[in-house]
């Protein structure tokens, strides 16, 4: 190798907020919401492990220098020089995709044992292994959640009274990529040097329920993802929130759904942020929204 710093994408115990993180906190974040193709199982010892397959995995991209590609070597029991045993790691250059579009990076794939058993992670995020075994969830809103009204006449209003405040997501945007028959819906995409502004929630298991019904997880729309938010001014890790899988072009949204954004985020966000918003909606899309 030369001195040249190499991308890799990682997804489990050195993203953000798990255990080996720190081994990576001096290098280049390129992406936050990164994903190649495969299947990613619970090898049962604490960490995933990575296969060959068709879904999607969802991971962190990163850019390092070559002592530190030496440490996550040394880490995942990688030497280029000796052959791959089965529950060991094999370093392959492969296809990673961005918000910013594809790119190449170093991957580590597991090697099943023929006799272990494995369950596969859900959503194709190792964070997503929490779900069901907590009692309480923080929730970042960035879009028509932040108004409480459907709440109200879903019946969950109680399970989403707990509000933290203002929370601020760095590297994204709040684009509406998701079209239905009548307009947009919001999602968010990384984008450096933008932020989301939002309303944090505390929820419990019967509100996750409700969102996972409402943002379509199941039928795969959405997809839960675990973001650093920075909530009255301090970081918190591994914040919920719900991405749009299949971003489209953006389209403008419709005008109950935008009268909601700006319902709810009023009073919550920045004065700044809700001008913005506001902005935006006449300035790409023509819209003035009453609320």
């Amino acid at each position: 190798m030369t001195g040249a710093k190499q991308r890799v994408f990682v997804y489990g115990s050195l993203r953000r907020g798990e255990r080996y993180h720190l081994l990576l906190a001096e290098s280049k974040v390129e992406a936050l919401q990164a994903w190649t193709k495969g299947e990613l199982i619970d090898t049962g010892w604490g960490y995933p492990g990575l296969m060959e397959g068709e879904d999607r995995v969802y991971g962190e991209l990163y850019r390092v220098d070559e002592k530190t590609l030496a440490r996550l070597d040394h880490l995942e029991g990688y030497q280029s020089d000796a052959p791959v045993k089965p529950g060991g790691y094999r370093r392959v250059w492969r296809r990673i995709y961005t918000d910013r579009g594809p790119v190449k990076a170093y991957v580590y794939l597991f090697e099943m044992p023929e006799t272990h058993p494995f369950r596969k992670v859900m959503y194709g995020d190792w964070k997503a292994r929490h779900l069901g075994q907590q009692k309480e969830w923080l929730y970042f809103a960035y879009g028509s959640c932040m108004d409480d009204e459907r709440f109200h006449s879903q019946g969950v209003a109680e399970e989403f009274h707990d509000v933290l405040g203002r929370g601020v997501l760095r590297r994204h945007a709040m684009r509406y990529t998701l079209p239905y028959s009548d307009g947009g819906r919001a999602d968010i995409v990384e984008q450096r040097g933008r932020r989301v502004e939002g309303k944090v929630y505390r929820t419990s298991p019967r509100g996750l329920d409700y969102l996972f019904w409402r943002e379509g997880v199941h039928s795969g729309v959405y997809r839960p993802a675990w973001v650093p938010v920075v909530i009255e001014g301090k970081m918190v890790e591994n914040v919920l929130t719900f991405i749009v899988i299949d971003k489209k072009k953006e389209t403008a949204p419709p005008e109950h759904y935008a009268r909601e954004i700006l319902r709810g985020s009023e009073g919550v966000v920045s004065s700044a942020y809700h001008r913005r918003l506001r902005r935006r909606l006449k300035k790409k899309f023509g819209m003035v929204v009453e609320y």
